[in-house]
Parts: structure tokens; C-alpha cells; sequence
């Protein structure tokens, strides 16, 4: 087993830093900059930003901001959020964006995995997916920030993303966000499966031994997790401790 990564997610809106549950992201949580330093300072193995309007709301990614979090940034940071073409990810690129999640436009315009695989290469490429699980027990795709279904069967698409060229599958349970009450596991669990590219379990992260589940259980390859680190006393550094004493091979 590699070394697995545990990844705080930045959810932005609004010129700050918000988390909700189920999507419903309306709590402040404070500035973007200050909690890169912070996690700086915890020595966080990556870091995913995320602006969550800028799709619904047909704007671009905010390039300056970016370049601005970039530069203080000391690891490796994955960008996403109103990502709609191949310039608009070779302008993350180049102001600093380590990787760049393409979410909404990846569903909508499958190529454009293709695109930016073929030119900038697979290993910037990550693939976000919101699922929501349906009344009939059926996992079903939503775009903008999990406002929009499209009938898409999230095993069907990852299938065809890893094809085109996405390097990591970042996967979000809608209902699960926010909630704390653990990650859907047999929903990352089909998706890990599906494909030989490394899948980011995201929501719903509310103890340690819920990152230690996603890894085991689901197999997947990393966990991204927000409210257990903004609202709790735990820690990446602990939550690694937590997962070495459980035998799993963490970076330190």
C-alpha cells in the first residue's frame, strides 16, 4: 500500500472561507490566507481549494486570488471551481496550482479531461464528482455545487475519466458533507474499484477512525476532509499519528 494522504479541503465563497452540511456551505470559517499559514505551520501533506459559486454564478476562477494563496503556500495545492477550459487551467498552472479539479465542465464536456491531460499530463488532472445517493438506493452525479442532476452513474464516468486521462478521482457524498457522521463507504468503495487511478474520499469525516474506514473498507487512495479539522480539536498530524498506530503507511 502506498503512502496515503490526508488533505483538508478549503471551501470558498464570497471572499471567504464557509462550511455547511450537505452542500449548504453558509457558516463562516475564516480567511483563505490564514488558513493556508496555519496549515503550513501542521505540515498538511496537500491542500484542495475550492471556489463553490463560481460555476453557478458563470465566473472564472479568480486567478490573482489564487496566485496570492500560491505563494504561501508551502505544498502541493489543488485548485478548482469555475474551471470551464484549457486556458482557463493553464492560467491556474501558471499562477501556481499544483493541480487543478475540474468538475462540473468534466461532466458536462468529457474532452476537456482529454485536453488538458494531453498538454499539461495526467498528474494535474483531478476529476471532482458530487454524488448524491437517491431514494432507490441509486448513486446519481450533480454539477453546481450539487444543484444540478444529470442522470450521470458516477462507476460509468469515472471509468471514462481515468480513459481520458484524469490522475485522481476527487469524490464528494452530497447528503455526507458536513455531517461528521462518517464517509460513504460503499459508495468510494465502487468508485475505487472502477478504476486503477488513485480515488480522494471527501465527506464526512468526523473521527479518525472514519479516515481509517474510507482507506480500508473503500480502498481509497486518500481522504479529504473539512469540518472534523474546522470545528473539532483534531489535527492531520494526530489524525496520521491515529492511522500509523492502525498499521496504515502515512507521510510524516
Amino acid at each position: 500500500m502506498l503512502k496515503v494522504r490526508i488533505m483538508p479541503t478549503l471551501l470558498y465563497r464570497d471572499f471567504e472561507l464557509v462550511k455547511g452540511v450537505g452542500f449548504d456551505s453558509w457558516r463562516g470559517v475564516g480567511s483563505a490566507m490564514q488558513a493556508i499559514r496555519v496549515y503550513n505551520m501542521r505540515e498538511v501533506d496537500e491542500l484542495i481549494f475550492l471556489d463553490i459559486t463560481a460555476t453557478r454564478e458563470e465566473r472564472d476562477p479568480d486567478f490573482e486570488l489564487i496566485d496570492d494563496l500560491a505563494d504561501e503556500c508551502f505544498m502541493p495545492l489543488t485548485v478548482g471551481g469555475g474551471v470551464r477550459s484549457l486556458d482557463d487551467v493553464r492560467r491556474l498552472l501558471d499562477v501556481g496550482a499544483d493541480k487543478v479539479a475540474i468538475n462540473s465542465e468534466a461532466v458536462r464536456n468529457p474532452e476537456l479531461i482529454r485536453e488538458v491531460a494531453q498538454r499539461f499530463g495526467s498528474q494535474c488532472v483531478v476529476v471532482s464528482i458530487d454524488v448524491r445517493k437517491q431514494a432507490s438506493g441509486r448513486y446519481e452525479i450533480f454539477t453546481h455545487s450539487g444543484h444540478r442532476a444529470t442522470g450521470v452513474d458516477p462507476v460509468v464516468f469515472v471509468k471514462e475519466a481515468a480513459r481520458l486521462g484524469a490522475g485522481e478521482i476527487l469524490l464528494t457524498s452530497i447528503e455526507r458533507d458536513g455531517a461528521m457522521e462518517g464517509y460513504d463507504l460503499v459508495l468510494i468503495q465502487q468508485v475505487s474499484e472502477a478504476v486503477d487511478i488513485p480515488v480522494i474520499a471527501s465527506g464526512g469525516a468526523g473521527i479518525y477512525e472514519d479516515l481509517y474506514k474510507a482507506l480500508t473498507i473503500g480502498n481509497a487512495a486518500a481522504v479529504a476532509a473539512a469540518s472534523i479539522f474546522h470545528f473539532t480539536e483534531q489535527t492531520p498530524l494526530a489524525a496520521k499519528d491515529y492511522l500509523y498506530s492502525k498499521g496504515i503507511p502515512v507521510r510524516f
